[in-house]
């Protein structure tokens, strides 16, 4: 698939909001976060901010984004409108939660109920994301099991990395929030390596023979294609990543993404409370930006539509 830039940056970028509200609402509940008003306000504005821009990103590849509000009525059956949904109930939630944080200065008792609300509709709402690729049967590399959990988790990875240069900027120092965040990177790992793991040894039950109809007379290929020129299904949907270029961007993202989050991480943990601290945890916040990038656009680029066996690929 054609990697668009405006989603790549839509799904990065509010995912790491969602996931900042999703670490400050458990941790809130856990009674780990204190309901300092100037933490709290840079925190909500940062979460809050980088949502906001990245749903509006998300209209840029629309033909009419003026239109996209009808996308909300569909939710019976559309994935895309439930992200919609959620990602609007989460904004009122998330102001409920801010009102308790920084007028009231609380964040326990009731507040940390409505904390715990707003974590699980931020996660519902980067779940629906997920499931808008993870429901396509015609392309093999996003429907199956792997995406909806790689996705959310990812997305409070990414959101708890930046969270924690707040709280180490801030002076609040407590190795659970340090070890929350370690624990979501590991996982993250884990989830992504599943995933590739998946794509790269198993097949996709559509062939050229069952696409075409044809497999009762045996393996079949494309004679010609249907096309001298490119159209607009093979830009979209056709396109190609070289396999060398793709494992060097997995390296890279193994490398931006998690080995050194998971360093930086660690370093911030041991000099907890000095400029060494800080300092790792920004380090750690704009490794991950540039590896998710990566690793998104890989997400899209290394995804096949079965669309491309009737212009003579052999496989998707």
């Amino acid at each position: 698939m054609h990697p668009a830039y405006s989603v790549i940056f839509f799904t990065t970028t509010s995912g790491a909001g969602y996931g900042m509200l999703t670490i400050m609402g458990f941790l809130s509940a856990a009674g780990v976060l204190p309901a300092d008003f100037w933490f709290g306000l840079t925190a909500f504005a940062l979460a809050l901010g980088t949502v906001s821009v990245g749903l509006l990103s998300s209209t840029f590849h629309l033909g009419h984004p003026e239109r996209a509000w009808r996308a909300l009525t569909q939710w019976k059956s559309s994935w895309l409108a439930r992200e919609g949904v959620f990602a609007v109930i989460t904004y009122p939630i998330a102001g409920i939660f801010a009102l308790g944080w920084l007028v009231f200065e609380d964040n326990y008792g009731p507040w940390a109920l409505v904390g715990l609300a707003t974590a699980g509709m931020a996660m519902l709402t980067v779940f629906c994301t997920s499931m808008i690729y993870g429901s396509l049967k015609t392309i093999h590399q996003w429907y199956n099991i792997w995406v909806p959990p790689s996705y959310t988790i990812l997305g409070v990875m990414t959101g708890g990395i930046w969270f924690n240069v707040l709280v180490e900027s801030f002076g609040l120092h407590n190795p659970y929030i340090s070890g929350w965040v370690l624990a979501t990177i590991v996982a993250g790992w884990g989830a992504k390596l599943f995933y590739w793991n998946f794509i790269d040894n198993t097949e996709a039950i559509s062939t050229p023979e069952t696409a075409t109809g044809l497999r009762v007379y045996g393996r079949i290929r494309a004679v010609e294609s249907p096309h001298y020129v490119d159209n607009y299904l093979l830009r979209e949907m056709g396109y190609q990543v070289a396999r060398k270029h793709a494992a060097n961007l997995r390296g890279v993202t193994h490398l931006f993404a998690f080995a050194l989050p998971v360093l930086f991480t660690v370093v911030s943990m041991a000099f907890d409370g000095s400029w060494i601290a800080i300092t790792a945890t920004v380090l750690a916040a704009f490794s991950v930006s540039l590896g998710i990038v990566v690793e998104r656009w890989l997400f899209f680029a290394e995804a096949k539509h079965t669309v491309t066996l009737f212009y003579g690929a052999e496989a998707v």
